[in-house]
């Protein structure tokens, strides 16, 4: 029976922390309603999540008490000594989660939010301490036993009260997508260079250097002799669709719309959270049925792109394999969005080209898909051998980034763009898995037979936008500039976090970009300074950098600033920067 009461305080206990991860998703989430017809479906997800799992905590901590008492413990069913400890732990851990999310999604939160997040904190630290001191008083005054519990219960609901309280309503108005709305009139002005950026998922700028010393990787080896080398600040949290959306916005999330990887919705009419909490394990969510992924479209974004700017100020553009590009927009030139493998040979890709624009490009682009199948050759079983299984996870990144390399080739003939966009994914998949045989010192459990054969496979990703790099600058004239551009970088998954992985997860992860690794940016061209410097630019600076290149003023509204000390003085003396108010309309 003693157990049983275990159990029904560790689900009185779970229930309050549940309540804190809860109020810490309104928290994060301002577009939920605080309405108890919306306020349900979060209980049966979110709730229903964290309670079981978090009554199992609290149920192995007191079996854990019971085991070590040195007296028997046998609660109440409901015992106000075990529950102002149970409340003081849990009051801390949600103080202690609510700060570390405020940090981690500084870029992320408005000042609306970042005051409520501080103010919950303090509110959570303070219930912690007063159900200590509630838990040592109790215990020397036991002839006042019948207030504790009432002045317990009031405690523990303020907590909640004023977590709801601080929060408020706060559902902002829905804003609408900023789609061009100028005609296409604007002549390119004659002073402008082309641009063309290569764009990496997962980057490490350390390997790249390492490699390239050796002799490999050869045009990556010239830009970081010959061209402009900083380290680039990313976001958090580290997703390729929040951080692509910033580089392309030059805006952070609180801006451009776009703060996570994806939507999840909740059932039954509960709504859609754009962001979920940090160090809870939030992701399972998602994993075991609970939210239901919705991914972004270009519809996400609440500011114009550079596609769009440019596009309006007489530039053709070419964007291949950019997130947030489904529907495709209108632009002068064309957009083939990232999903474009995925759904251009299903029927409703066929008749419904929208990961594509223009439509009439299709025809090249199915042809370049076609080419690339027949001409790849697989990466990781080269690396492993012929006659080894190779799971189709590690081969298809390669084929993806094979395919968005034909299709930019064949668009460009088409269509040459002045300024080109390319992004190639396949370094961030192939990174969570192969990056300890390129990083075994990190390790220290990889074989010298696995580093022979699995090291390789990394770099062979790597090398095939080194022929990018290569055609880029081949291509390049005296008024031209190639960027190369790493949104985040990859390091290796810390020790705990490999157990954890063992036990739960995918025992063959070994790298994380989650605590937001820094990215890089290479320039090169004739205007370029050479050299590295140790000042880091951001995923932000990148459209500024480029407006100012092409002699467009920088919108005041951006949150990044033009790197003018990528060019030589000679070129930033002739072009002072120059600013609008903004270019959304």
């Amino acid at each position: 029976m003693r157990y049983l009461r275990m159990l029904s305080n560790s689900m009185a206990a779970a229930a309050l922390a549940t309540s804190y991860v809860i109020a810490l998703v309104l928290h994060l989430n301002p577009n939920l309603p605080l309405h108890p017809s919306r306020f349900a479906p979060l209980l049966a997800t979110v709730g229903l999540y964290y309670g079981v799992h978090l009554t199992v905590i609290c149920y192995i901590l007191l079996v854990l008490r019971q085991l070590f008492a040195r007296e028997l413990f046998s609660p109440a069913w409901l015992s106000v000594d075990v529950l102002t400890w149970l409340g003081a732990l849990a009051s801390a851990a949600g103080a202690l989660l609510m700060w570390r999310n405020l940090v981690t999604f500084a870029l992320v939160l408005d000042a609306a939010t970042t005051a409520a997040l501080m103010k919950s904190t303090a509110v959570l630290a303070a219930t912690s301490v007063f159900c200590l001191l509630l838990a040592l008083f109790r215990r020397k005054a036991p002839g006042a036993r019948a207030i504790w519990a009432p002045l317990f219960g009031a405690l523990l609901l303020s907590s909640v009260a004023a977590l709801l309280a601080l929060r408020g309503r706060r559902v902002p108005p829905l804003l609408e997508a900023r789609w061009i709305d100028a005609a296409f009139d604007h002549a390119r002005p004659d002073n402008a260079g082309r641009v063309v950026v290569i764009a990496i998922d997962g980057g490490s700028l350390d390997l790249i250097t390492s490699v390239a010393a050796e002799g490999r990787l050869p045009n990556f080896g010239r830009i970081l002799d010959a061209g402009a080398v900083r380290h680039l600040a990313t976001l958090h949290p580290t997703s390729a669709e929040a951080v692509w959306a910033a580089v392309a916005t030059g805006k952070l999330p609180q801006k451009n719309g776009v703060r996570s990887s994806a939507m999840y919705q909740l059932g039954a009419g509960g709504g859609v959270v754009q962001l979920l909490p940090d160090y809870c394990f939030a992701h399972g969510l998602e994993r075991f049925g609970f939210l239901v992924e919705q991914s972004h479209t270009s519809a996400t974004f609440r500011t114009r792109t550079l596609w769009s700017i440019l596009s309006t100020e007489g530039f053709t553009v070419g964007i291949v394999g950019w997130p947030l590009t489904q529907p495709a927009p209108v632009v002068r030139g064309y957009v083939v969005g990232d999903t474009y493998h995925r759904l251009a040979l299903t029927p409703s890709g066929l008749d419904d080209p929208s990961t594509m624009y223009p439509p009439e490009l299709q025809v090249a682009a199915l042809a370049a898909m076609d080419a690339a199948g027949g001409a790849a050759a697989p990466v990781v079983a080269a690396s492993i051998g012929s006659g080894a299984a190779v799971a189709a996870r590690h081969e298809v990144p390669a084929r993806t980034d094979r395919v968005y390399d034909q299709i930019a080739q064949a668009m460009a003939r088409a269509r040459p763009p002045q300024v080109s966009l390319t992004r190639y994914q396949s370094l961030d998949p192939i990174g969570h898995y192969f990056l300890r045989y390129a990083l075994p010192s990190e390790f220290g459990d990889v074989t010298e037979e696995d580093r022979r054969r699995l090291g390789p496979v990394l770099e062979r990703h790597y090398a095939l936008i080194d022929d990018a790099i290569g055609r880029a600058m081949a291509g390049l004239g005296p008024e031209d500039l190639l960027l190369v551009v790493s949104g985040y970088g990859m390091e290796p998954l810390g020790f705990g976090k490999r157990l954890i992985e063992r036990v739960i997860g995918d025992p063959e992860t070994s790298g994380t970009h989650e605590a937001a690794p820094d990215g890089f940016l290479l320039a090169y061209g004739a205007s370029v300074a050479r050299g590295r410097q140790p000042a880091r630019a951001s995923v932000v600076d990148v459209v500024p950098t480029i407006l100012y290149f092409l002699g467009l003023p920088l919108g005041r509204d951006m949150d990044g600033y033009a790197r003018t000390d990528l060019f030589q003085p000679a070129f930033t003396a002739e072009r002072p920067i120059s600013f609008i108010p903004t270019y959304d309309r």
